[in-house]
C-alpha cells in the first residue's frame, strides 16, 4: 500500500482531489437547479448565456475556446437556446464560413433574471464571499496547470 510520510494511504477516495472535486461540481451545479428554472435553461446552458452576456456575437469556435466545450457538445446546447429564442445562429456577413451565435431580445432580458442567481448561490453555500473568492482562485490556478 503506497502511503505518504504521515502514513496516509494515497488511494484513500477522501485524498483524492477528483473526488472532492467531482462531488463538489455536482453538489454545486444541484444549487443551480432550482434557480435556473424562472429561466428554463440548464446549468451548461445557463454558462453559454453567461459566455454572451459577457461578449455577444461570438463566432462557435470562440464560444467552445471560452467554455472549454467541444463544438460537438456545445452545438446542441446552442440548438436548444435557440429553440427557447434566447440565441439566433447565423454565417457572418463578411465570412460565411463561420457560425457567429448571438443574443436574442429575450436573451438578453433574461440577464436581469440572472443577475439575482449569483447572490442567491453564495447565500445557498453558507460560506463568507472571501473564501469562495479564494477557492474561485484556487480552482482557476487548477485549470490552467491542467490545460
Amino acid at each position: 500500500m503506497a502511503t505518504t510520510d504521515a502514513g496516509e494511504d494515497l488511494l484513500a477516495l477522501d485524498n483524492q482531489v477528483c473526488f472532492a472535486l467531482a462531488v463538489a461540481s455536482r453538489s454545486v451545479i444541484a444549487l443551480y437547479r432550482p434557480l435556473l428554472e424562472p429561466l428554463g435553461v440548464t446549468h451548461p446552458q445557463y454558462l453559454v448565456l453567461l459566455a454572451l452576456w459577457g461578449r455577444d456575437g461570438m463566432t462557435m469556435g470562440e464560444l467552445s475556446s471560452t467554455l472549454r466545450l467541444e463544438p460537438a457538445t456545445l452545438s446542441p446546447l446552442l440548438k436548444r437556446l435557440e429553440a427557447i429564442g434566447y440565441v439566433s445562429r447565423g454565417r457572418r456577413p463578411s465570412d460565411e464560413r463561420v457560425l457567429e451565435v448571438t443574443l436574442t431580445q429575450a436573451g438578453h432580458d433574461a440577464r436581469a433574471t440572472a443577475e439575482r442567481i449569483p447572490a442567491q448561490v453564495v447565500e445557498r453555500l453558507g460560506l463568507p464571499m472571501e473564501r469562495l473568492e479564494s477557492l474561485r482562485d484556487a480552482l482557476h490556478l487548477i485549470i490552467a496547470a491542467s490545460a
